[in-house]
């Protein structure tokens, strides 16, 4: 059982940066795609972005060039810094993994809110 804890959430100022970070607690964490969807309020939850085992990476076209997700297999973490965050980017936060056979696990998610 893969259990994902995020952290880093927070109050922002439009225009700033935030970068989240999600553990995992499986020790084969480097077969499994990551991502980071987010859900703000009373809309549905969507992937922001993804990263293959390999380190290919995916991005909703809304924070293409803004976000940036990476890996580190070693310490079984994956980031996702956010830059020139905007308000629409207000939402809880959540990490995947997805492992195929292995199953597909989540976060509980991490608040980000963005406001002057």
């Amino acid at each position: 059982q893969v259990q994902l804890v995020e952290s880093g959430g927070g109050l922002v100022q439009p225009g700033g940066s935030l970068r989240l970070s999600c553990a995992a607690s499986e020790i084969f964490f480097s077969i499994y795609a990551m991502g980071w969807y987010r859900q703000a309020p009373g809309k549905q939850r969507e992937l922001v972005a993804t990263i293959t085992p390999g380190g290919r990476t995916n991005y909703a076209d809304s924070v293409k060039g803004r976000f940036t997700i990476s890996r580190d297999n070693v310490r079984n973490t994956v980031f996702l810094q956010m830059n020139s965050l905007k308000p629409e980017d207000t939402a809880v936060y959540y990490c995947n993994a997805n492992g195929g056979a292995f199953g597909d696990y989540w976060g509980k998610g991490t608040l980000v809110t963005i406001s002057s």
